[in-house]
């Protein structure tokens, strides 16, 4: 996949990480869900720079558990939420603002 976003022009590569519903314990090397999904987008992310994708096409979000695409009630769907996905996006996308009351 590195090899082909090499060639893009105009676009963004953002990776989304996902996790399972299981809590990562207070003694594991994440804190929780979050980090254990940010990092896991983050990973594919600096992977894809050190196959040579431009570094500012990047990008990486976690979204923890609360995106499941399986129930999180028998291991193989737990297994399917833990994931990542690649969305391609123009360069010149600009997410819309929102107003959030104070």
């Amino acid at each position: 996949m590195a090899d082909a976003f090499k060639g893009l022009t105009d676009k963004n590569v953002v990776v989304a990480g996902y996790t399972d519903n299981v809590p990562t314990g207070t003694k594991g090397r994440y804190k929780d869900n979050w980090e254990l999904s940010s990092a896991r987008a983050i990973a594919v992310v600096r992977y894809l720079q050190s196959k040579g994708v431009d570094p500012q096409m990047l990008g990486a979000g976690g979204f923890s558990e609360y995106r499941p695409v399986a129930t999180n009630e028998t291991p193989e769907g737990r297994s399917e939420n833990r994931r990542i996905e690649i969305a391609l996006t123009a360069a010149d996308y600009v997410p819309p603002v929102v107003d959030v009351p104070k």
